[in-house]
This record gives C-alpha cells, structure tokens and sequence, in this order.
C-alpha cells in the first residue's frame, strides 16, 4: 500500500547528494553559537567573557517552558557576545567561543531504561527541537494535554536538494530506530509509524529488515509537501486534523527523524544537541555533500572551505536555507549553523526562475494544489490590500506555507511571502 493525500505538486528532487556519505565538516577558529535556535523564547547565556567551556558545556539556559537549551560546540574560551542575523530573519544573541581545538567532552549521565517521565526531561535537558525546520520544542510536543496513540516519524524528506535525513537513514539505522522507541515510550503511544517516500528504496528495506514489530514502515507516493504535518498524518492514518487545531488534537505526534536520533543520542549516551546533519548543494558550490556540522559555524566558512577553486562551478546568486520550497533566501552570509540548519543551498541562474511576475489571471492554478484546500489567490489580493479580516476569513493562519502556490503559478505571483506577512501583521496587531 502506497499513501499520500490530496492536490500537492511533483518538483524535480535533485537529490544529488543521496550517495555522499555524511562526513565531518572541518571546524573553524571561533564559532558563534545563537542563543535562539528554536521556537519560543531565546536561551538566557550562562556563561561570561573568559569562561572555559568543553563540547557539551550548558552556555544558554531555557528561558520558559516553551524554550530549549543551548550547548557549546567545541571546547575553548569564550570571547564575547554578538548580535548576528539567523536564518528565518532577524537577529539574535550569540556565544562567541576560541576553538582550542581539543575538543574535551561535557556529558550528560546516562539513563539506563528511563520512564517516560526521565525521557522527556532528558528530552528538555539535552536542548531538543525539531530537527526538521520547525525547530519546535519537541519536550513540549511529548506532553500533550490528551491521550495520543500514534506517533509517526517524518522521514518524508519531500524538498528538493535535501537528503541528510536518507543518510542517517542508512548510515546511523540502529540509533534512528532506538530514538524512535523512547519516543513512543515516552509518549505512551500504542502505534508507531515511520512516514517515508517510496523514492528511497535502499532505506525502506533497511528499516523494514531492522525495525521491530512495533515500528510499522509507511511508504509514501513521491509528492510535495509529503513530508507537512497534516498531509502526513491524512497519509497515514486518514485522521484530518482540524483548522487552528493540533495533531494532538487527533491522537498523533509527529516527530523527524533528525529528533528521533539525536533522542538516542541523549539518552542513550548522554551527548545534549550541539551538532547535526547537514546538505549542502546547488551548482554554486564546488563539493556538495553530506556534513556533520557544528552549532555556530557561519556560512562564509561553509562557503569558504567547499568552494575553495571557484572556478569548477558558476557563480551563485542565490543562497537558501532549508529546502527550495520552504526554505528562506539569505541575504547575509553571517548567518550561523543551528539546530535548524538542514540544508544550505548555493543556486546559480539555471537553477532559480526569474521570469517576471504579472497579474493573477484567476486560473485558479494556486487553489487546485494547495494541500489545505485554500484559495491563496483571494488571500493574496486581502493582504495586499490590507483587508485582515478577509484575509483570517480566507483562511490565511492555516496556510502551513508550503510554496505549491507559488510554484504552480504561470503569472509568477509571490503568494507565499504575501501570505506570510498577512499571518504576521495579524498576529502582531492581535486581530
């Protein structure tokens, strides 16, 4: 059996990057660690100019219950504090540490057979979110208010380009799987499922082979967003969550695969959330790989150390991160590696459309595959004619901002970004 849901589009996957074995990335002289890497309020620093801290050293402190902690990536000194931008936009503090490179380790004890009470704390201890983009809290996500029965892993990986999510898949199978069973445990799920599209054959028979009984493996049909909350919660289990609802909502918790391993890694060995997985891609940069990256390396190094001869690829002109579709372009390279950081993409001309935008044509292309049943035509024409009550009235907070619109579009229109500033003037003007 093959699952997906409804409307969607099918993007060229240029996964070109699918056969690179993950590597360690080679670390610069300083990083700068953000102290906001996730959703919710920034981590409070503890840490002072001229402290010593090792790799797993606590130097920011969750700041509320909607909050995570934050670790440092190397073992050094730390040298300061810098306001830099991030990725989704805006700025934050960061942690300036001098790498010694020594690389002398803090760990957490490690938990042998946890409760799920242990589980989750270790959880919120470690500074866990959701590997996946969203960088939501996930100690959070486990303590829903009702009862939840499933708990599905989003191993989807729908965006182009990305595929770092594949290689744990296949190189790190056992830890993966491991992150997955505390996870139920945790939750006090019955039912487990893993959510993965049908284009990663390879891994599926590695899951299908290793999993437990348990674990139930759920291919899906190649389609974006495959990998969205609600579409892969309909894929699976055919339970529709509820405008301005959650999945909890449902009896569902949707975790990625990312946040399942670094769960085993926490708890099984002790090491709190300091680096991750990374793809980075696109005909703008020479190597393109799979990387081990540390929090708090800028991108001019990561541009610096894999496109040392740039006279092997054209010029880039666009910088994204995260997945084309969903990600966000860049416009400094300042920015630093962080929980979030999945995927950097250097994009030249032949990879980006810049064909003029004109006026919407009511061909209605945008409403025929928006997943959540939206006409983000009529949204659009609202925001930007700053008519916020028509705007919540055509739906525009529950648009989980996907880009189908946008990409669908034969007159070019920038749907996305309008919806995403009418769903922030909103919730700034509390209307």
């Amino acid at each position: 059996m093959i699952f997906t849901f409804k409307r969607g589009v099918h993007p060229d996957g240029k996964k070109i990057t699918e056969d690179k074995p993950l590597e360690e990335f080679p670390n610069p002289v300083s990083v700068c660690i953000p102290l906001s890497q996730h959703i919710g309020a920034p981590a409070e620093p503890v840490v002072n100019v001229g402290d010593y801290v090792k790799e797993g050293t606590l130097i920011g402190k969750a700041s509320g219950f909607v909050s995570a902690n934050v670790y440092s990536s190397v073992s050094g000194t730390v040298t300061g504090f810098m306001t830099l931008p991030t990725a989704p936009g805006g700025t934050c503090n960061h942690v300036v540490i001098a790498n010694d490179e020594k690389y002398e380790r803090e760990l957490l004890p490690v938990l042998e057979n946890p409760s799920p009470e242990e589980i989750v704390h270790r959880i919120q201890e470690a500074g866990i979110v959701g590997m996946g983009g969203a960088t939501f809290p996930t100690h959070v996500k486990l303590t829903p208010k009702n009862h939840v029965d499933t708990l599905i892993i989003n191993a989807a990986e729908c965006e182009p380009y990305i595929t770092c999510d594949y290689r744990l898949l296949i190189e790190k199978t056992q830890d993966f799987i491991d992150g997955v069973l505390l996870l139920k445990k945790a939750l006090g799920a019955e039912n487990a499922y893993i959510g993965i599209e049908k284009n990663k054959p390879e891994a599926i028979r590695k899951l299908i082979a290793e999993c437990p009984p348990e674990i139930k493996v759920a291919p899906c049909k190649v389609k974006y967003p495959q990998g969205a909350e609600k579409q892969l919660i309909y894929a699976v289990t055919r339970r529709v969550v509820p405008c301005g609802g959650l999945p909890a909502d449902v009896g569902v918790v949707v975790s990625n695969v990312h946040t399942a391993y670094s769960t085993c890694r926490a708890v099984k060995y002790g090491e709190p959330c300091y680096k991750r997985a990374m793809t980075v891609s696109g005909s703008g940069i020479a190597k393109k790989g799979n990387f081990w990256v540390r929090n708090g390396i800028s991108y001019q190094y990561i541009h610096d150390v894999l496109d040392a001869d740039e006279s092997l690829v054209e010029k880039h002109v666009k910088i994204i991160s995260g997945g084309p579709m969903m990600g966000f372009a860049q416009p400094s390279m300042r920015v630093c590696t962080s929980k979030g950081s999945s995927s950097l993409l250097f994009l030249t001309e032949k990879d980006i459309d810049r064909k003029p935008q004109t006026q919407c044509i009511n061909c209605a292309g945008c409403a025929k595959v928006c997943p959540m049943h939206l006409m983000p035509m009529k949204i659009e024409a609202a925001v930007l004619s700053g008519d916020w009550e028509e705007a919540k009235k055509r739906g525009v907070l529950n648009c989980i901002e996907c880009g189908c619109c946008a990409y669908n579009c034969p007159a070019r229109r920038p749907l996305t970004q309008a919806i995403r500033l009418g769903k922030k003037t909103i919730k700034e003007k509390k209307i």
